[in-house]
């Protein structure tokens, strides 16, 4: 399978309000995380105004990362681009006590606000069916669902035979997204968008592998997702993590840590998940001015 497909078919973005990306899955350990963080700090960094939710009401990865960020910018007289609005980051541990009614109460008016104050409203979701984590899915533009590059993670998209390993049906997830589809199109006459991106791949070719592909280019057919490439599993990226920072931060004077070029390359693949996610033309120019900034000296 190719993994740079090609992204004309990419809709456009909603006009008067900010577009809303929902990052999920309902398996954990596939990197949604790590994800949501570096396409938000590679928006900032274009100049765009962002908006983070965290649903992951108990572990609160995301919210953390920013709240450390914050410190480390301050400790450092850095001046890092830190998201417009941050909703229910004050409110989740509340939230996670709360009925199912009042939760979603309060996510779908954080959701009405930040759309107001953002162009862009990242939700990272939990590794779970939640009702939150449905309500993301109702209410977004763009799905990027990462996902590790092995049947076990594919088992959240659709299921094969054990014998032949052919596809036999979209998985529950699958299901659900499409159902969010079809439900957007009747309330809003618009598309929404599913990008898969296969994270952590493998270094050399295997036969497992190249049967993976096949299902997968056989079920986006199917349930009308893309593909895109994922991020590799970067020592960089759990580095940078305490300190609130991701390889888009990295420059001459933001390096927390020893820079080689492997962090270039890290910061090539993230530029390649923005170009998938259809947001490209926002980030292009200026991360290739961060990259020579970071290999500079």
């Amino acid at each position: 399978m190719n993994l740079a497909p090609n992204f004309r078919g990419v809709p456009a973005r909603p006009v008067g309000r900010g577009q809303i990306i929902v990052v999920g899955n309902e398996k954990g350990g596939a990197g949604k995380s790590t994800l949501a963080i570096h396409i938000g700090a590679a928006l900032m960094h274009s100049g765009a105004r962002v908006a983070v939710i965290d649903l992951d009401l108990r572990q609160q990865s995301v919210g953390h990362f920013f709240a450390s960020r914050r410190t480390w910018c301050d400790a450092n007289g850095a001046d890092l681009p830190m998201p417009v609005r941050m909703p229910l980051a004050d409110e989740a541990s509340r939230l996670v006590k709360a009925s199912n009614e009042e939760a979603l109460a309060e996510f779908e008016s954080a959701c009405t606000s930040a759309v107001a104050s953002a162009e862009f409203v990242i939700i990272d979701t939990p590794g779970s069916d939640t009702a939150l984590s449905r309500a993301a899915h109702g209410r977004a533009d763009l799905i990027i669902t990462p996902m590790n590059d092995s049947f076990v993670d594919f088992d959240m998209l659709g299921t094969v035979d054990p014998v032949t390993l052919e596809l036999v049906r979209p998985s529950v997830y699958a299901e659900a997204v499409w159902e969010a589809r079809k439900q957007k199109m009747l309330a809003e006459r618009r598309s929404l968008d599913w990008l898969v991106l296969r994270n952590r791949l493998a270094t050399s070719e295997a036969r497992n592998r190249k049967r993976l592909e096949e299902r997968i280019d056989i079920l986006a057919k199917r349930v009308g997702f893309r593909v895109g490439p994922g991020m590799r599993d970067r020592v960089i990226y759990r580095e940078l993590f305490p300190f609130g920072l991701t390889v888009a931060d990295l420059s001459t004077s933001v390096r927390p840590v020893p820079v080689s070029l492997t962090h270039v390359a890290a910061r090539q693949e993230l530029r390649a998940i923005m170009t998938a996610a259809g947001l490209g033309d926002l980030t292009e120019r200026k991360a290739a001015v961060a990259e020579l900034a970071v290999t500079a000296g």
